[in-house]
């Protein structure tokens, strides 16, 4: 099984943590707090777990998930992500953020100003579009009639195929975007973003959403200055 390493454990990376140690794989989670902050999920999640530094994480992980605000993005550290396969699950909120130029006019996304940043990984878009709650209750075996599928986005097609494989082993199928200047078509408030796995409009309630309703969702994506 692979160890997952974790730059950031808020309640996406908490969430992935939870499956993934469901599903047999180690975890190292950290977070801009100190491990020491990080003792009860840890606990929660028992002996497949600790908790690192965001560089012991991403030196630890065979595959390191990204789960922080974006503003933060050029704080992770890029050396020990070298040559490694990197989920990004970032998402632009300017209120949070602060303003990204190239980001408003489109010119870019946000995967794709992380792989500047990490110029020697790999990096793949994934699980920006959902919310926790549903990532963590959505889940299905392989061959369920009820299996989700999310979204992935990337320029590497081996990343690619071990993401896809990695979502299999948490309970989804994945549905492959295209390269990562394609992660604007779930990107925030777009078709295919969390609303999507909600039913009816009702967060309470997790839809299941298999890969073709998710790709009828994709191709119905607009770019913000199109909305």
């Amino acid at each position: 099984m692979t160890t997952v390493g974790l730059i950031g454990s808020g309640n996406i990376g908490g969430t992935v943590a939870r499956l993934a140690v469901e599903a047999g794989h180690d975890v190292v989670l950290s977070n801009s707090r100190g491990p020491e902050t990080l003792k009860e999920l840890v606990a929660e999640l028992g002996p497949r777990a600790r908790a690192a530094t965001a560089a012991e994480a991403a030196t630890a992980g065979d595959l390191v998930v990204v789960t922080i605000p974006l503003r933060a993005y050029r704080e992770v550290p890029a050396a020990p992500l070298a040559g490694k396969i990197v989920i990004d699950t970032g998402n632009y909120y300017p209120d949070r953020d602060g303003r990204f130029a190239e980001l408003d006019d489109e010119s870019t996304t946000t995967s794709e100003l992380l792989q500047r940043h990490l110029s020697e990984s790999r990096v793949v878009k994934a699980f920006n579009n959902i919310y926790f709650a549903h990532l963590r209750a959505l889940g299905r075996p392989a061959g369920a009639t009820d299996r989700t599928a999310l979204p992935i986005a990337g320029d590497d097609e081996a990343a690619k195929a071990s993401v896809t494989a990695f979502l299999d082993s948490l309970g989804y199928d994945a549905v492959d975007v295209g390269p990562l200047a394609e992660g604007w078509r779930f990107q925030r408030d777009t078709t295919a973003y969390a609303g999507i796995y909600a039913t009816d409009g009702d967060w309470e309630r997790p839809a299941t959403v298999d890969a073709r309703r998710l790709r009828d969702a994709l191709a119905a994506a607009r770019r913000y200055a199109d909305s």
